[in-house]
């Protein structure tokens, strides 16, 4: 494809960005995006953008708690292995029907775990604390005696779960803004609830550029390598929570580039190209960013990853409802790419998905050898974590070159080296956050 136009570099004598001053400066204005309702099963993950309210109580009605038989509490007062109380057996509740008789004084009915309650009855005595323990006929009901014999004394409310102990009916079970695991998701179910209001998930556009990018699976022509950086890409942005789309490979081409980002600008929320964003002559990526929005930065003082850049633009026709589309340029290094990834859109991603917290969980671990990284910029060294002696030992997983994809591979943590501290001896703490995790 023959070049349309040339892009202008600009020179940027300024300083290299602290960490902390570029992540704020790209959170800043960004909220959480609309909320839309959904089913159970696409919530999941999710944060919740209005409160849940039990419909029903749970459990709806008092609940037999195990296997066994629903007595008057005082019938059985004194029963002991020794001398036990005989009761008539009147009946037997399952779980999913109701009781067809009442427990009168002298009786008992036999009831299943989950079943209501019967009338009359204040206590479930074990199966195992009955003659009815006799063998596994016996304990699974498929032999019913007339008169069972009670070997243990309980008190009322024994073995039964009462309405609305767990929730009240009418009562807030979940807040908005609380993330739906699948223990809440169980609670919104089980207070009669199949759908939700949760945030809408926010949509991540990945596009590649470079001439020498060619997709996996197809031949390599000469001077050409595979694009790596679109498949680690996606699945980073799936874990954080997000919707992907891929852009495919865009030529070093200007309006290439910009047809490209275009298309983007009328689907995404945040838009990621790897590659093009450096000073060199073929580096047209933030040139197309500038045609339809303003770059808020450019170039962190990090390892790996010192060219980035970041912006915002106006939403194209069709996108979704939100605030403006954030702009992400990548390193095209694969390592830098994930890395940045990490640093910088992670981030965003979780405060659009309305996550209140954005950053990785730190630890603290020791290096298992010396490291080295270059002045004046913080480091994210690949490494690999394990326990040793009660304390978590940080070891690198192999080159730290920014095109060392082996080692990323190999990698389960980033251990963060300081950008005062050029070098540091085995043995130095460090804060380490796990990759691995969602």
């Amino acid at each position: 494809m023959t070049r349309a136009s040339t892009p202008v570099h600009r020179p940027f004598e300024e300083p290299l960005l602290r960490l902390e001053e570029a992540v704020a400066r790209l959170l800043e204005g960004v909220a959480p995006l609309p909320a839309e309702e959904t089913t159970l099963a696409e919530a999941a993950g999710r944060v919740l953008a209005a409160d849940v309210v039990a419909e029903v109580a749970l459990p709806p009605w008092d609940n037999v708690a195990m296997d066994g038989f629903a007595v008057r509490a005082g019938d059985v007062a004194s029963a002991t292995v020794a001398a036990p109380v005989r009761l008539r057996v009147a009946g037997e509740v399952a779980a999913g029907h109701e009781p067809s008789a009442a427990v009168e004084p002298g009786t008992a009915l036999r009831v299943s775990t989950g079943a209501p309650l019967p009338p009359g009855a204040d206590a479930v005595v074990p199966v195992e604390e009955t003659s009815a323990w006799g063998g596994a006929r016996a304990a699974t009901g498929a032999v019913l005696g007339s008169v069972v014999e009670i070997h243990e004394a309980v008190p009322g409310g024994a073995n039964v779960r009462p309405r609305g102990g767990d929730v009240a009916e009418g009562t807030r079970v979940l807040a908005a803004g609380e993330r739906l695991s699948a223990g809440a998701i169980s609670l919104v179910a089980a207070v009669g609830r199949e759908r939700v209001a949760v945030v809408r998930r926010p949509r991540v556009a990945v596009l590649a550029t470079g001439d020498e990018l060619v997709s996996p699976g197809r031949p390599l022509g000469p001077a050409q390598i595979h694009d790596s950086n679109t498949a680690g890409l996606l699945v980073l942005a799936g874990r954080a929570g997000a919707e992907v789309r891929s852009l495919g490979i865009a030529p070093d081409d200007l309006d290439a580039v910009r047809e490209r980002l275009r298309e983007a600008l009328g689907w995404a929320d945040i838009v990621v190209a790897s590659g093009g964003v450096s000073v060199g002559a073929h580096d047209v990526v933030k040139d197309a960013f500038e045609t339809f929005g303003r770059l808020g930065f450019w170039r962190v003082a990090i390892q790996p990853g010192k060219p980035l850049a970041f912006g915002r633009a106006s939403r194209g026709p069709g996108a979704p409802p939100g605030g403006p589309v954030l702009f992400f340029g990548l390193p095209g290094n694969p390592v830098s790419s994930q890395v940045t990834f990490e640093l910088f859109v992670r981030p965003a991603l979780r405060r659009l998905g309305g996550h209140p917290e954005t950053g990785r969980r730190l630890e603290r671990a020791v290096l298992a050898e010396e490291v080295e990284k270059s002045h004046g910029r913080r480091a994210f060294l690949r490494v690999r974590l394990a326990e040793v002696e009660g304390r978590l030992v940080a070891r690198l997983a192999g080159a730290q070159g920014s095109h060392v994809l082996s080692a990323l591979a190999a990698a389960d943590a980033l251990a963060v080296i300081p950008e005062e501290q050029d070098t540091l001896p085995p043995g130095s703490e460090v804060d380490v956050w796990r990759i691995e995790e969602a």
